[in-house]
């Protein structure tokens, strides 16, 4: 892709050509199948849910107030957020943070590149965290997992910078449709990331 410039010099819009087509059938790819990575991160929920208060295999959602574990309840939280600690420490310091401001950092500073391991220790992080009591909401996390599979599949096919934050931008966007009624706003928040990432690199 080219960029043309306006008559005062200042950057322009990029120009569209042939490659834009295959960039819009992967765009497309990635956020289809963003959406079930979404959807297995919340199973991925449900699974340590049942696992840390009913000792049970099953990715269905259950109210941890519904367990029979007394007063050892207190000590599950506490023992999610050690594992997580664990993960963060000795895996991934990039797994810290809410997910929205890291998939900004790696549009900013990082070239749209997120590693493998993040793409993996984000998801198991936030499940082991929300799945045993963590007051936290999966939305941030599916976004920076959804964008961490986009930048994947970029670095996959070697794509140039500005390629990788396309599909960065439609993984995370593909989280939508894990959810049964999204709200306009929650709708809303990975463009908003990205295209505030858009709009600061090229001031860069």
């Amino acid at each position: 892709m080219t960029r043309s410039h306006a008559p005062d010099g200042t950057l322009g819009d990029f120009t569209a050509d042939r490659r834009i087509i295959a960039l819009a059938i992967m765009a497309a790819v990635v956020g289809a199948m963003s959406a079930f990575v979404a959807l297995a991160l919340v199973r991925l929920i449900g699974l340590f849910t049942n696992l840390a208060y009913f000792h049970r295999v099953d990715t269905g959602f259950a109210s941890p107030g519904a367990n029979t574990l007394g007063l050892w309840a207190v000590g599950v939280p506490v023992l999610g957020g050690l594992v997580v600690g664990l993960l963060a420490r000795y895996g991934s310091e990039k797994i810290r943070g809410h997910g929205i401001p890291e998939a900004m950092e790696a549009i900013l500073i990082g070239r749209s590149r997120i590693e493998p391991k993040v793409a993996v220790l984000k998801p198991l992080s936030t499940a082991i965290a929300i799945g045993t009591g963590g007051p936290f909401g999966a939305e941030g996390p599916i976004i920076a997992t959804g964008g961490a599979f986009g930048s994947l599949f970029a670095q996959a096919f070697h794509l140039s910078t500005a390629e990788r934050k396309t599909l960065l931008v439609a993984g995370a966007a593909g989280w939508r449709r894990s959810s049964r009624r999204p709200s306009r706003r929650s709708c809303s928040q990975s463009s908003c990331c990205c295209s505030s990432g858009s709009r600061a690199a090229s001031s860069l």
